[in-house]
């Protein structure tokens, strides 16, 4: 997350630099969504992630990822 701690700030190229790294959204199991991407015949990185982030970023303020929470 970027410090502002706002998801909207997030670009699917940071995550992708992030993804390796366990303390980045530690409680993804990185296996699994890579797997069912697969089994899916969904690339994770042209399409799952930036959905995925899009519609996070759509809804911000509800998941508390909007921002307001960075100077707390």
């Amino acid at each position: 997350m970027r410090p502002s701690k706002d998801i909207r700030d997030v670009t699917v190229k940071s995550i992708k630099k992030k993804w390796k790294d366990r303390a980045f959204a530690a409680g993804v199991i990185r296996e699994d969504v890579e797997r069912g991407c697969a089994e899916l015949g969904v690339d994770l990185w042209s399409e799952h992630v930036p959905l995925v982030l899009e519609a996070m970023q759509g809804i911000a303020a509800e998941l508390g990822l909007d921002g307001r929470l960075a100077g707390a």
